[in-house]
């Protein structure tokens, strides 16, 4: 499974990628690999004040539909409505195809979150 250096991750197989004050959120390569293939994906609207632990969306597979819940506070400014129209864009590039992007509320819950080593750990556990 692919984790990469630089960004933050949950419990729940989200990634977050810091830039300034705001933050994109997607699933992890462990999360896409899990589900298999992508089918259907449902995302916030723009404007949405989410508070961490809140559904971000929704991620239905041939597999199975799992909630993706946002790791930090934050506001809905952008959504990734490509991989909408195309979710296998998720498998294919699991970091690259982020879901949204959010107004940080408070950047020390990302305190909270695990660094690509420690998630590589938490990984190895499960």
């Amino acid at each position: 499974m692919e984790v990469l250096e630089g960004l933050y991750y949950s419990k729940d197989h989200e990634w977050v990628k810091v830039e300034g004050d705001k933050a994109y959120i997607g699933i992890t390569d462990y999360a896409q690999h899990s589900l298999g293939n992508i089918v259907y994906i449902e995302l916030p609207e723009v404007g949405a004040e989410l508070s961490a632990g809140d559904v971000l969306g929704v991620v239905e597979s041939v597999k199975a539909a799992s909630d993706v819940y946002t790791p930090v506070d934050g506001k809905v400014l952008e959504v990734n409505n490509a991989i909408v129209d195309d979710p296998s864009l998720v498998n294919n590039d699991p970091y690259g195809s982020w879901m949204a992007l959010v107004e940080l509320k408070d950047k020390s819950q990302l305190d909270n979150l695990m660094t690509a080593e420690e998630y590589k750990k938490f990984l190895d556990e499960e």
